[in-house]
């Protein structure tokens, strides 16, 4: 998992920063701050962070200020700012990312992964047409599991790994759930209603409400971030009746 931390004065970009957070599995929330310099003494006394999120107009100290002082224990540093006037200090600064209010989930999703990249695609740039792929076992000496993606029933996040359930075995692997989405794509049938987990369509067996049975039993419920999408979803692939009863 990586660590991530907050420094924003204002409450609402906070929260909305948490439900942009909550979709990527990856990501941990470890801290929020509203105080700026409250936020300098927690950081610099504790342990390295992955990501750290940063307003930049602040009071008492701004942003660009505070990044200077917390620089050695960041590995990526991306400012938030409704000011566009700042993007030369914040390039000046050496930052990682650089996000301007408001800004849309898509846009901080494509700022996260090109801070955190999956594994590149295959060099020709062609279409992976291939209908399997293998995966390192962590329970089966790293050995390479080949796995048929109609097989694969869901993925489930498991911190630093991965549980694929596929209809005649379950793997453990080690990769994060955002890496393992980039081969689990829609195109291919499969979907996320939850952070941790993506499911493959062919393999439900009923939904009740917002309860997901896959053909193995096992239920996922929906996450309150992804009901949208699975209102559409279900929508998508629901047989109406023309008549009225």
């Amino acid at each position: 998992m990586l660590k991530c931390v907050i420094i924003d004065d204002e409450p609402h970009a906070i929260e909305g920063l948490k439900n942009y957070l909550a979709k990527i599995p990856e990501l941990e929330l470890t801290a929020c701050y509203t105080d700026p310099l409250l936020a300098i003494n927690e950081i610099n006394k504790g342990e390295e962070i992955d990501l750290l999120l940063l307003d930049i107009d602040m009071p008492e100290i701004s942003g660009i200020e505070l990044a200077g002082i917390v620089q050695s224990k960041i590995r990526k540093l991306v400012f938030t700012t409704a000011h566009v006037q700042y993007g030369y200090e914040a390039f000046e600064k050496q930052a990682d990312g650089y996000l301007l209010k408001p800004y849309s989930f898509a846009k901080f999703l494509t700022t996260i992964h090109k801070l955190f990249p999956a594994p590149a695609p295959d060099q020709t740039g062609k279409t992976d047409q291939q209908d399997f792929f293998f995966i390192k076992s962590k329970d089966d000496n790293l050995k390479l599991i080949k796995i048929l993606y109609d097989d694969i029933i869901l993925a489930e996040s498991k911190l630093n790994y991965v549980m694929v359930y596929a209809v005649d075995k379950s793997i453990l692997t080690y990769i994060s759930l955002t890496e393992i989405s980039f081969k689990l794509t829609r195109e291919r049938g499969f979907e996320q209603f939850h952070r941790s987990f993506i499911m493959n369509n062919k393999h439900i067996d009923h939904i009740d409400g917002n309860t997901i049975t896959m053909n193995n039993g096992r239920q996922i419920t929906v996450g309150d971030h992804y009901k949208k999408d699975f209102s559409v979803f279900v929508n998508r692939n629901l047989l109406k009746a023309r008549r009225k009863l």
